[in-house]
C-alpha cells in the first residue's frame, strides 16, 4: 500500500524541519541535544502537525537507537513489556527510544508502569501530547522528563514545507509534468491552521484529484476544493494579510469591538494563529497600556489558552481577548515614552550617568566619588527623596506623560502630591 504523502516526505534531518525556531535554532537547547546525539527523556507538547513525531524520528536517527512507536489510545503496558523483552537483540545494541504518542490517554497506573523502565535506563522515553502535560501527566513522569512546547506553524513556514513537497512530487510523478500554482500553495498554507500535516494532506488530495496524463495542474480553484475553504484575499506578497492585521489593530485601538471581531474572524479563517496572538499581546501594551495595566496579564492568559486549545476552539479565548481590549480604556503613554527615549539615545549626546548613581560595590569606588552622594529613597518619608537621576545633559527631559484616564490620573495625583510635600 502506498504511504501517505505526509509520511513519505517527512524530514530526515533538522535542516528540513520548518517552524519551532524557539526550540530548533542552532543556539537553542533542543537543537543542541539532538546535535549531541545524547537523548534524554522528553515530552513534546503541542497541536497536531507541528513536528513532534518528526523530531522524535530524528532523535532516534542521530542517537543510533532503535525507535519503537506506540499510541496510548490503543496501547497497553503489555506492549511496553513486549518491547523490553526484545532489548537484548542485536538491533537494540545502542538502546531504544519509545515514542509514546497521546500519552495523556494512559491512566495513572499505566504511566507509573513506565517509571521502572525509565529509571533503569532500559528505554529513553519521548512522549507526545496535545494536552497540557502539567494537567494530564503523572508528576513522577514529569520530574524525569524535559518538556518542550511545540507551537502552531506559521503560514510562511508551511508554505516553505509545501514548496519542498512539490519538488518531491514532481520527481515521483515523472514523466507526468506537475504544476502547482503559487496562489494554490498560499491558500493551502493559510487554510492549514498551523498544521503542516494537514497542509500536505490537502496538497495530496489536490494532486490526486487530477487525472494522470501528460500534465497535472493544481490551480487555486482546485486548492479551494481540496481544503473545503474559500479563498481569502491574501495576495502572494502578503499585502492583504497585513492589511487585515492593520485593520484588526486599528479597530481595537478605535474601540470598535464589532469591527475587531470581524477582522479576527478573517484571520482565524486564514488559520494564522501566531500572528493573531502576537498582535493581541502588542495591542495590550501599545494601545491599552497604563490605562489598564492588567490587560497584558489577561490577554496573555487568553493567548496561552488559544495555543493550548488550537483551532477551532481557540476562537473563543481570542474573541474574549479582542472584545476585552476593544472596550478597555486606552493609553499609548508607554510606547510614546520608550520611543522618545530611544530617539534621544540614538540621535543625541545624552551624557554620562550621574556620579552618585554609578556602581559603588567595589573597592576604590568611593575614592572616585562613585555613589558617594546617593540618597537611598527607602530611608526617607514616603520612600521618596528628590534627587537627579537623568544625565546632566538631559536632566529636565520628560519621557512619561500621564494620559487622561483613571489609572494614570491617579498616578499623577499621587506623585504631584508627594513631590510637593
Amino acid at each position: 500500500m502506498k504511504r501517505p504523502l505526509a509520511d513519505a516526505v517527512r524530514p530526515l534531518d533538522l535542516s528540513q524541519v520548518v517552524g519551532q525556531r524557539h526550540l530548533l535554532s542552532e543556539d537553542k537547547i533542543l537543537y543542541k541535544i539532538l546535535s549531541s546525539g545524547n537523548i534524554p527523556n522528553m515530552i513534546f507538547y503541542g497541536p497536531s502537525g507541528t513536528g513532534k513525531t518528526t523530531v522524535a524520528n530524528i532523535a532516534a536517527r542521530v542517537s543510533d537507537k532503535q525507535l519503537y512507536k506506540l499510541n496510548a489510545t490503543n496501547a497497553s503496558v503489555a506492549d511496553i513489556k513486549s518491547i523490553i523483552s526484545e532489548l537484548d537483540g542485536f538491533s537494540n545494541r545502542n538502546g531504544v527510544i519509545l515514542y509514546l504518542d497521546e500519552i495523556q490517554n494512559f491512566n495513572k497506573k499505566q504511566q507509573q508502569s513506565l517509571l521502572e523502565f525509565i529509571e533503569n535506563g532500559q528505554i529513553t522515553l519521548i512522549a507526545a501530547t496535545t494536552e497540557n502535560p502539567y494537567f494530564y501527566i503523572y508528576n513522577a513522569i514529569l520530574s524525569r522528563c524535559t518538556v518542550f512546547e511545540f507551537l502552531p506553524i506559521s503560514p510562511d513556514d508551511i508554505l516553505q514545507a509545501l514548496r519542498r513537497v512539490v519538488e518531491i512530487v514532481k520527481k515521483e510523478y515523472q514523466p507526468t509534468r506537475v504544476i502547482v500554482d503559487e496562489d494554490a500553495l498560499i491558500h493551502i498554507a493559510n487554510s492549514a491552521g498551523g498544521d503542516v500535516r494537514k497542509a500536505i494532506n490537502a496538497l495530496e488530495v489536490a494532486v490526486l484529484s487530477e487525472s494522470l496524463g501528460e500534465e497535472i495542474h493544481v490551480t487555486l480553484d482546485i486548492a479551494v476544493d481540496a481544503t473545503q475553504k474559500k479563498a481569502l484575499r491574501y495576495d502572494k506578497d502578503g499585502d492583504s494579510h497585513y492589511d487585515v492585521l492593520s485593520a484588526f489593530q486599528k479597530s481595537i485601538r478605535g474601540s470598535d469591538p464589532d469591527a475587531a471581531v470581524h477582522y479576527l474572524a478573517r484571520l482565524i479563517e486564514a488559520g494564522d494563529l501566531p500572528s493573531i496572538c502576537r498582535r493581541l499581546l502588542v495591542i495590550a501594551c501599545e494601545d491599552i497600556g497604563l490605562a489598564y495595566p492588567n490587560a497584558i496579564t489577561i490577554v496573555k492568559s487568553c493567548v496561552d489558552a488559544a495555543f493550548s486549545l488550537g483551532l477551532p476552539e481557540a476562537r473563543i479565548p481570542l474573541a474574549q481577548a479582542v472584545i476585552f481590549l476593544a472596550t478597555c480604556p486606552k493609553s499609548n503613554s508607554a510606547i510614546c515614552a520608550i520611543d522618545a527615549a530611544l530617539h534621544d539615545v540614538r540621535t543625541a549626546d545624552t551624557g554620562d550617568v550621574p556620579l552618585h548613581l554609578k556602581d559603588s560595590h567595589y573597592e576604590g569606588a568611593k575614592k572616585m566619588g562613585r555613589g558617594v552622594d546617593y540618597k537611598y529613597p527607602h530611608s526617607y518619608p514616603n520612600n521618596y527623596v528628590k534627587q537627579q537621576y537623568l544625565p546632566d545633559l538631559i536632566k529636565d527631559k520628560k519621557y512619561y506623560i500621564p494620559q487622561n484616564n483613571k489609572f494614570e490620573q491617579n498616578i499623577k495625583e499621587y506623585w504631584d502630591k508627594l513631590k510637593n510635600l
